[in-house]
């Protein structure tokens, strides 16, 4: 199973999110990073694989395309959620993989030809249509997009751990690549993941709590 650090941007700096309350984001502090500066934060963390929420421009307020692309040569493989909003919005650059959150993509997920689609969900359901999970997935099967990632916003930065049966009910909805993002608190939930049979693991709090120790993160898999 693939392991990928995740890593928020706004205003210039990997910032530390808990449960999608963004305006109260502030620059990340970590044992395993001397700085929030994106290149300067990847280069002390140096992991295989990253996905990046670009918060500026999910929310409107701006952007980091530069910055992005100096990060994607510094891993193997970048997913990037920058609020893509048609399936002309997307970023093209080396090594990464556009991802379409369903918070900003549009009601005509079929329209978009590649990437992942993210399923963001929070308390439960998808937003912005507060729709079952299931039914999105199930939905995405007849889409292009290469595989989903299931985005559990509200546990994001809580390590409030996860619910075996809700991975095993979601696993059985899409037959694709499926990663999982949010709550993960300690090694047994990638265990548990693993065992669901989820293809990759998007962390973050766990690793810099020294709950996942940083040489997964850096050789990207869970053996």
């Amino acid at each position: 199973m693939d392991l990928i650090l995740a890593a928020d941007l706004k205003n210039g700096n990997i910032v530390h999110g808990k449960s999608g309350m963004r305006d109260g984001y502030r620059p990340v502090v970590s044992p395993l990073a001397s700085s929030a500066e994106p290149v300067r934060y990847l280069q002390d963390i140096r992991p295989r694989n990253l996905y990046i929420a670009d918060l500026d421009r999910i929310c409107g307020t701006g952007g980091h395309d530069l910055i992005i692309s100096s990060l994607a040569c510094l891993v193997d493989t970048l997913y990037l959620d920058r609020g893509c909003r048609s399936p002309d919005d997307v970023f093209v650059c080396p090594g990464v993989i556009n991802v379409v959150g369903t918070e900003t993509a549009g009601p005509d997920l079929e329209s978009y030809t590649g990437g992942y689609l993210s399923v963001d969900m929070k308390d439960g359901r998808v937003i912005p249509d507060l729709i079952d999970p299931e039914v999105v997935l199930a939905r995405a099967v007849r889409c292009a997009f290469k595989g989903c990632i299931l985005l559990d916003i509200g546990g994001v930065g809580t390590r409030r751990g996860l619910n075996k049966d809700l991975l095993v009910q979601y696993r059985r909805s899409y037959s694709g690549r499926l990663l999982w993002g949010g709550g993960v608190a300690c090694m047994d939930d990638l265990v548990l993941l693993q065992q669901s049979g989820y293809d990759g693991a998007i962390i973050s709090t766990a690793l810099h709590s020294g709950a996942i120790p940083v040489d997964l993160i850096r050789s990207g898999r869970l053996c």
